[in-house]
Formats: C-alpha cells, sequence, structure tokens
C-alpha cells in the first residue's frame, strides 16, 4: 500500500529530500494553480504516460483533493512500483492552498 501524507508532511518531509512531485489533474487545473515543481500527468493520460516517473526516488502524487492522486498511486503499485516510494498528497492542492501554502498559476505565483 502507499503511503497517505498531509501538506504538512510534504513540506516537512520533503523539503530537503529528493523526490518527484506529479500532478494528476487535467491540464487545465494545473494551469489554473498548482503546487511549485510539480509535473502535470492527468490521470486520463496516465497509462500512456506513467513511464516519465522514475523508479529511482520517491514519487508524491497530488490531485485537488487526494482522490485521483490515490487512483494513480494503486496503477503504480500495480505496474510494479516500490509501495515505500509512493506517497499521495491526501489533502490535495486545495488542502495545500487552504492553508496558505505557495501555488504557481496562470503564469505568475499566487
Amino acid at each position: 500500500m502507499y503511503t497517505d501524507i498531509s501538506s504538512e508532511d510534504l513540506r516537512e518531509q520533503f523539503a530537503s529530500r529528493e523526490h518527484q512531485l506529479i500532478d494528476v489533474r487535467e491540464a487545465e487545473e494545473h494551469a489554473e494553480a498548482h503546487i511549485p515543481n510539480a509535473v502535470n500527468i492527468p490521470l486520463s493520460e496516465f497509462p500512456a504516460r506513467f513511464d516519465e516517473i522514475s523508479e529511482e526516488a520517491p514519487v508524491v502524487l497530488v490531485c485537488n483533493t487526494g482522490v485521483r492522486s490515490s487512483e494513480a498511486a494503486l496503477f503504480l503499485l500495480g505496474m510494479g512500483y516500490d509501495q515505500d516510494q509512493i506517497f499521495n498528497l491526501d489533502d490535495g492542492t486545495k488542502g495545500w492552498m487552504n492553508k496558505g501554502y505557495k501555488v504557481v498559476g496562470m503564469g505568475k505565483d499566487a
């Protein structure tokens, strides 16, 4: 099973740790507002693009509220990724923003 983490956990545990932050929301949602350094691989494209995600570094998956990213986490586990390397941001981008953490969107910092 993958590990659920909160926005606080992401900031504390991964601030100085190499990781991949993958936003599985659709491109329009990602463009509107996303966590800095998040790479957009929409869930709708995930089966065709998951090989862009390295198995060598931890993967933190994010969506709006943690539902789609949990689906992506299960998909990666099914493809053989190490369960200890897969993390789901369970409060999602919405939770991140509600805590007042920095987001990027619409060509500017928000």
